[in-house]
């Protein structure tokens, strides 16, 4: 914290607090839950987003990039948007538009955004923010393309990470896109698991978090909608054909946030209710449970039996902070206020 120093007549100095924000950077597959998620950082009173950078995932990577502009237009920031990773490092691209809408945004036909995305690429953004802000969060919405090219070409970044908050993963239950995967980490399970294994302080933030109470049902589209702002509004209609197709999925009626949810726990840690540190291992060799995210939840890896399997992950000594539980309240109070 600052501190600036005022003198009024021939009075003493008086210190008045002066915050600094928090540095972020975000990497994002921007569709309809991404975009809610950015407005979120952005409006965050105590934050300062530095970067977007973006990746092919939800949907390509020039329309995740043009999303991306479009919510910072929105928001009114200034806020540099970065294309990175056409593609995942090894398997062929599937992007997520079943969900999503063609266009990430529900194909309600939005303005093409006036910004243009700056010039360089995602990756090398990656690095040199992180290197000139030790101990900046970073937040990750969307396959870990970008920042597994980035740990790639420069290591030593993962020490000076202060929070990789990962939006991803099923741990210890069932898949989104598959029996035992979640998308983010099924789309590009290489990458998954070298940014798990890299050292790098993740926090891993669930599907099963943005579930059950946590998915905004009518009551809570109503209370928002009643905000009536353009951020609510885009927010809710944004989602609308991922409602659809999150009903069809699940049976679930109502708008599954997961990107919002991860981002909530960026702004505020306490919103995670239970979080414990695991080893955690992400399957690359089968196709039945390619993606899955393997949670050492028990902390049997290190047994004599389990340790030439899990030699990669225990190499490092970096558990991951797995998220279990989520304060459904607080989580929606943080939307709600970043869309009034």
């Amino acid at each position: 914290m600052l501190f600036n120093l005022r003198r009024t007549g021939g009075e003493a100095a008086v210190c008045y607090p002066n915050p600094v924000p928090r540095i972020f950077l975000i990497d994002t597959d921007t569709a309809s839950d991404d975009a809610v998620a950015l407005i979120m950082a952005l409006r965050a009173p105590d934050v300062r987003v530095l970067a977007i950078t973006t990746v092919a995932g939800n949907v390509p990577v020039q329309q995740a990039t043009q999303n991306a502009l479009y919510t910072v237009e929105l928001c009114g920031a200034g806020v540099p948007v970065y294309a990175g990773a056409d593609k995942p490092l090894l398997r062929a691209y599937q992007n997520a538009t079943w969900f999503h809408g063609r266009d990430g945004l529900g194909d309600h036909n939005y303005p093409a955004a006036r910004q243009s995305p700056a010039s360089a690429h995602a990756v090398d953004t990656i690095i040199e923010v992180v290197e000139a802000n030790p101990g900046i969060v970073v937040v990750t919405l969307g396959p870990l393309t970008n920042v597994a090219l980035a740990l790639a070409r420069k290591p030593t970044i993962a020490a000076k990470v202060g929070r990789l908050v990962l939006m991803g993963g099923a741990p210890c239950c069932e898949g989104n896109v598959t029996p035992a995967a979640e998308y983010n980490i099924w789309v590009d399970p290489e990458a998954a698991r070298m940014v798990m294994n890299s050292g790098l302080p993740v926090e891993l933030v669930g599907w099963h978090l943005c579930r059950g109470d946590a998915v905004l049902h009518e009551a809570d589209i109503a209370h928002v909608l009643g905000f009536d702002t353009a951020l609510a509004r885009f927010a809710i209609e944004c989602n609308s054909h991922a409602r659809q197709a999150y009903k069809l999925q699940t049976g679930e009626d109502g708008i599954c946030l997961p990107d919002p949810v991860a981002m909530s726990i960026a702004l505020d840690s306490a919103i995670a209710t239970d979080s414990s540190d695991h080893y955690d291992e992400v399957e690359t060799q089968s196709e039945l449970t390619r993606g899955m995210t393997v949670i050492d939840r028990l902390n049997v890896a290190t047994d004599e039996r389990n340790q030439a399997v899990w030699a990669r992950a225990l190499e490092n000594q970096r558990k991951a902070k797995v998220c279990w539980t989520l304060d459904n309240r607080r989580w929606k109070e943080a939307l709600f206020a970043a869309l009034r």
